[in-house]
Parts: C-alpha cells; sequence; structure tokens
C-alpha cells in the first residue's frame, strides 16, 4: 500500500485519479462560446440574405444597379480614383506630422500652471474651441478661396498647401484635446516625485509626465486619424484633384455613379484595418491595465 511500492495505486498509477479531458466547467464554457457562435452566424446569414431579397426585388432595383453598380464603369474608374488617392495620401501624411506637433504643443500650453500663464492658456483655449465650432468644410474654402483671393503679392495659391493648412488647423484642435486629457491622466504624485528628484518642471514635463500620457492616448490618436483620412475629401471643394473629386470628374463625364462605389471600396479597403488595429490596441491596453491593477 506504500506510495513508493507496488501497491494498488502504483498499479493502476495516480494518473488513474486525474480526470481525462478539460474540466467540467470549461466544457461548458467551450460549449457554449460554440453556440453563440453558431446562433451569430446563422443570425447573420439570414439577416442579409433577408436584406439581399428586398433590394434586389425592390421596384427601382434595376435603375440602381445600372447607375451605382456598372462593372464596365467601375473597371474604368477604379484605377483612375486609385492613382488620385495618392494626393489624399500625401495630404494625410504631411497634415497628420505638423498635427501631431501642433497639437501636443496646444496641451502643453493649456497644461502650464500658474497665473502668469494664464494669457498663454486663454490663448490656447480659444484656438482650440474655435477650429472645434467651425465646420472643416468651412475652414477648407476661407482658407482656399479667402486667402488668395486678397492678392497680395508672394502669397501662395496652390490649393494644396491651404489644404493642409486648413486640415492641420481643424484636427489639431481636436487632438491637443486628447493629448490634454492624457495628460490630466497622469497622477499629480508623478511630477511631485520628479520635482523631488531635483527635476524642473519642464524636464518633469518632458520625461516624466508626456512619456505616460503618449502611451495612453495611440488608441484615440488612431481614431481621430481615420477621421482626418476621410475628411481629405473636403479640400475637393478647393480644387485639389484628389480621389473624390476623380470620382467627381468621371461621373460627371460619364452619367454614372459607380465612380463613387469604386471610391467607397478603396476607403473601407484603408480604413477598415486600421479601425480593427485601433480595436486591438484599445483592447491590449485595457487588459493590461486590469492585469497591473491585480
Amino acid at each position: 500500500m506504500s506510495l513508493l511500492g507496488g501497491g494498488p495505486l502504483d498499479s493502476g498509477g495516480l494518473t488513474s485519479l486525474r480526470p481525462s479531458g478539460p474540466p467540467p466547467a470549461r466544457r461548458r464554457v467551450d460549449g457554449a462560446a460554440v453556440k453563440s457562435t453558431a446562433i451569430a452566424i446563422v443570425s447573420s446569414v439570414a439577416f442579409f440574405s433577408l436584406l439581399a431579397v428586398v433590394v434586389v426585388n425592390a421596384p427601382g432595383w434595376s435603375e440602381v444597379k445600372a447607375q451605382y453598380f456598372n462593372s464596365h464603369w467601375f473597371d474604368y474608374s477604379l484605377p483612375r480614383i486609385a492613382d488620385a488617392f495618392t494626393i489624399n495620401v500625401q495630404l494625410f501624411c504631411l497634415a497628420e506630422v505638423l498635427i501631431l506637433v501642433l497639437a501636443l504643443v496646444l496641451a502643453v500650453l493649456r497644461s502650464l500652471p500658474g497665473p502668469v500663464f494664464f494669457p498663454v492658456r486663454l490663448l490656447a483655449t480659444v484656438y482650440t474651441d474655435v477650429f472645434r465650432a467651425i465646420p472643416g468644410l468651412l475652414i477648407v474654402s476661407i482658407l482656399g478661396f479667402g486667402i488668395p483671393g486678397l492678392g497680395i503679392a508672394g502669397v501662395p495659391t496652390d490649393p494644396f498647401l491651404y489644404a493642409v493648412i486648413a486640415l492641420t488647423l481643424v484636427y489639431s484642435a481636436y487632438v491637443s484635446e486628447v493629448y490634454r486629457a492624457g495628460i490630466e491622466s497622469i497622477h499629480p504624485s508623478q511630477e511631485a516625485a520628479a520635482r523631488s528628484l531635483g527635476l524642473s518642471r519642464i524636464q518633469a514635463l518632458r520625461y516624466v509626465i508626456l512619456p505616460q500620457a503618449l502611451r495612453r492616448v495611440i488608441p484615440p490618436l488612431l481614431n481621430d486619424f481615420i477621421g482626418l483620412q476621410k475628411d481629405t475629401i473636403l479640400v475637393s471643394y478647393i480644387g485639389v484633384v484628389e480621389a473624390f473629386r476623380e470620382a467627381s470628374i468621371i461621373e460627371g463625364g460619364k452619367f454614372n455613379s459607380t465612380p463613387y462605389m469604386a471610391l467607397a471600396l478603396i476607403f473601407l479597403v484603408i480604413t477598415i484595418p486600421l479601425a480593427r488595429f485601433t480595436d486591438w490596441l484599445v483592447v491590449r491596453d485595457r487588459r493590461r491595465f486590469l492585469a497591473n491593477a491585480r
């Protein structure tokens, strides 16, 4: 009967006492997950099948199909719109770099403590409020038409330049608030500890507060830049021939709206992966926070 000898426990082995397979609770959880997934798939297929039947059997479906889903004009317009989309990418990249810098400056200025910095905080607040209140299309229009319309010698008239400036002004106001929220989320004890080690206020902000704040605001920043990517089509209003303007030119010349569907497909291909990546970052940060809180 000894556990070390050749008794019954040895012949059967201690492993005979261990249950085979996953524990019952784990099996129940796995079964519930499989059932939920199956229900979700079946309900999704049923819903979209019903929607397709309703759309295809609608009285005006043939006209809509010819106007928006013409395969000939889709094949014709897609490469041309994709080529013009490079202008959107250039606008996005240039504006994004400027936005990141200007918005961070605004957030830091609004976070400066003390009455001596009140005028600076006031100016930063007014800037943020003004450019968050005025629609982006109006900013694009005012800059793109108004400044060249002054006729001042030496003032550039390139609409691409004013498109970049307009997008930067508008989105800097929004992104600065994201930065500021990240800065204010850092506990004051972090700055106090840095100051106790001999760091100045600027050094504490640069080496202690900002690195932590920037890591926290990456997901919301990506959400803002998804919006920026889509809003690059606003600059077509002042004559920049980007993807939307190219689609409008083709639509006006061919009297068919299929180019807009080609443009929508391009934005879907570009935007959805970035949105899913943003969601993944949010989930990862939430799990990391919960793990640290335990």
